[in-house]
């Protein structure tokens, strides 16, 4: 499982990179991060930057225990 630390208006999550089903760009510069078979959450970001965050999550998996 892979975390990827993400910034929103009232704190941060931890989110697990593979629990996400879609972006959706939202006002103000935020974005809405879909989770699979739950809620949304609502970040602080431009789709791309958010993109960039989970893509890079996703390329640097962490090392076996």
């Amino acid at each position: 499982m892979k975390f990827v630390p993400i910034k929103s208006r009232g704190g941060g999550y931890l989110v697990v990179v593979e629990n996400i089903a879609y972006l959706r760009a939202d006002e103000n510069r935020q974005t809405k991060i879909g989770l699979i078979g739950g809620d949304s959450l609502l970040v602080d970001g431009t789709i791309e930057e958010i993109a960039a965050i989970v893509t890079a999550g996703q390329a640097n998996p962490a090392a076996p225990a």
